[in-house]
């Protein structure tokens, strides 16, 4: 079916910028760029097009149009062309304006000039992300160095068109999160990678909601598309339908390239589509350079001969040098700074990536940092914050208890969550009826969703985006749960779905009572099982803490609850004991429990109230 625009006939004004012929076509920016590229005329956003070029990049996108000075034939289609973009103009005006990033919100506008853009790449496992990384690099960076890049600092710059991208290197999206979580700047575009062999899958949805949070532009590369059973168009129907992400050529705002990353094929036009976005956002994409360094930690190590190594991405200003670096409380002045290559630089622009060496202590990946204008200032702020640190771990970012203390005096319109569950039936009816709490004043926000126990990186998601995770029949894992302690995150685990909606409510309306904790006290593993007078007894590990006989229990295999009991017998080799520590053996017995199987987990836990 042809589109509407192809009906109408356009009156081009004169000379006219990129965005304003979009604007007029009724098409997106991108799209306008991307005919013009395959005209050979290589432009950005904003550069001024003569008359002529215009009206080729128009008519090869199907649009009728006439040169200034033509007059319009008299077809009865003329006056619905006077109509058509006004109405296009108004709809992009009612648009929410541009992300502002609070990085450079108090610096002088004059001051502030484009950066490069900071790229991450982000997608399920094997769908080829570092494939794809690795292709960009060896394409990019290593023809221009002899042995190309010798060390692996976390991040990488590449050129194209004479322009520099900034490129994240790390696996998956933790560090990313990360980023977000600690109230720094992370990426200004996200790849997501998916695989035209295999579709969307579980952990791309999960990186999607990732870049979603963070408000940042999405370009999708769909890689391995050589497979015998590859499909693009199913990966673009998937994204469209699962993720709300339409590609340019479907009528949407969304980049789709095709990439087949070990042979090269694609990596060139998904870079000039980096470039494309940035400029479409090239108001967000700026420093200013003539200040001292602000930017991110992306990772870090202890090298057991030169210290603490930081790999720093500048966001802001820039870094030298001799200047005295504070991230969290890591601090010291930076002795030495290398690129991707390993050469030692004098300085550090922004959107520059360069491992230091001079902290006094290894900073956590995501961590924020700046320069301070003396050692001893650094110290200070330090030795403040670890005397507030453990403060912080203990008070949640949000619970249900605040949230209406926060509706009330205006702090909070939403209530985001992170929704776990069992199965995909349960996490369903889950969703819909968390959905249909929302009220006026209140929406209630389903960050993310998903089908299996509780992890790391869905505590993560919450730390940075200020959610409560939720859990219906299945908990966090033993990693999950130490990082929502350090990060301050609520874990709130049911198995009745009233009593889950109930506290909702209750939290909406500012009813919600003192809650009852659970405190876990230990966890052992199932490594056999045996029969004693017809009832299974588990010879069990202590993996951490204590079992407490006649405590509360439960019996999780494979991330998911078995069952809800207690400790009906503990022993040690043949003797009753009322509790075995963590790294030692003993045989229990579970109530009312006859399924054991080798690999099951037995959480024990009591409750206290709050």
């Amino acid at each position: 079916m042809s589109r509407p625009q192809e009906q109408t006939v356009v009156q081009l004004p004169g000379p006219l910028t990129v965005r304003e012929l979009a604007e007029l076509l009724g098409e997106s920016p991108i799209a306008v760029i991307k005919t013009l590229m395959s005209l050979g005329v290589m432009a950005n956003i904003n550069q001024t097009l003569d008359p002529e070029t215009a009206a080729l990049a128009a008519e090869e996108m199907g649009h009728r149009v006439l040169l200034p000075g033509e007059a319009p034939p008299e077809e009865a289609e003329a006056p619905a062309a006077e109509e058509a973009p006004p109405a296009e103009v108004e709809e992009e005006k009612k648009a929410p304006a541009p992300r502002k990033k609070r990085l450079y919100e108090g610096e002088p506008p004059e001051k502030l000039k484009p950066r490069p853009p900071v790229v991450a790449v982000l997608g399920h496992v094997d769908h080829g992300k570092t494939t794809l990384l690795d292709a960009i690099r060896q394409t990019n960076v290593a023809a221009k160095e002899a042995g190309g890049i010798t060390q692996h600092i976390g991040a990488y710059q590449v050129e194209k068109q004479g322009r520099l991208i900034t490129f994240i290197d790390t696996p998956g999206h933790e560090a990313f999160t990360a980023m977000r979580a600690r109230g720094a700047q992370g990426a200004d575009i996200v790849i997501l990678v998916i695989a035209a062999d295999d579709g969307v899958m579980p952990q791309t949805i999960e990186a999607y909601n990732h870049a979603k949070a963070a408000g940042v532009p999405i370009i999708v590369a769909v890689t391995k598309v050589d497979k015998p059973d590859a499909s693009p168009e199913r990966v673009k129907q998937q994204a469209a339908d699962q993720l709300g992400l339409i590609p340019e050529e479907w009528g949407g705002d969304t980049p789709f390239v095709e990439v087949v990353a070990p042979q090269g094929k694609g990596i060139d036009e998904l870079l000039d589509y980096i470039l494309i976005v940035a400029d479409l956002h090239q108001d967000e994409i700026v420093a200013n350079p003539d200040r001292p360094a602000q930017g991110v930690v992306l990772e870090s190590e202890l090298d057991p001969r030169r210290g603490p190594l930081a790999t720093l991405l500048v966001l802001n200003g820039t870094l030298r040098r001799g200047d005295t670096v504070l991230a969290g409380t890591a601090y010291g002045r930076v002795r030495a700074m290398f690129d991707e290559y390993g050469r030692q630089v004098k300085e550090a622009s922004p959107s520059k990536p360069v491992r230091v060496l001079g902290l006094n202590e290894v900073p956590p990946a995501g961590q924020f940092f700046e320069v301070v204008e003396s050692e001893r200032v650094a110290r200070e702020i330090a030795e403040q914050r670890k005397e507030k640190l453990e403060a912080r771990r203990t008070a949640s970012r949000i619970t249900l208890e605040d949230v209406f203390r926060q509706l009330r005096t205006g702090e909070r319109e939403e209530l985001n969550l992170i929704v776990k569950a069992d199965t995909q039936g349960t996490l369903d009816a889950v969703v819909e009826a968390l959905k249909r709490l929302s009220t006026d004043d209140v929406a209630i926000r389903i960050l993310h969703q998903g089908v299996g126990r509780i992890t790391e990186n869905d505590v993560m998601l919450a730390a940075a985006s200020d959610a409560v995770v939720i859990g219906f029949n299945v908990k966090p894992d033993r990693v999950a749960r130490d990082q929502a302690e350090q990060e301050g995150v609520q874990i709130r685990t049911y198995n009745v779905i009233y009593h889950l909606l109930e506290d909702m409510e209750k939290a909406l309306k500012g009813m919600l009572q003192p809650t009852v904790e659970e405190v876990t006290l230990g966890r052992a593993e199932v490594r056999a099982v045996f029969r004693v007078r017809g009832q299974p007894i588990a010879g069990c590990y202590v993996l951490e803490g204590r079992i407490v006989r006649n405590a509360k229990a439960r019996l999780i295999r494979n991330g998911q609850v078995m069952a809800e009991t207690k400790i009906a017998s503990l022993k040690r080799f043949k003797e009753d004991v009322t509790e075995v520590r963590q790294g030692f053996e003993c045989g229990v017995g579970l109530e009312n429990v006859q399924d054991l199987q080798e690999g099951d987990v037995i959480e024990v836990y009591e409750e206290r109230q709050v």
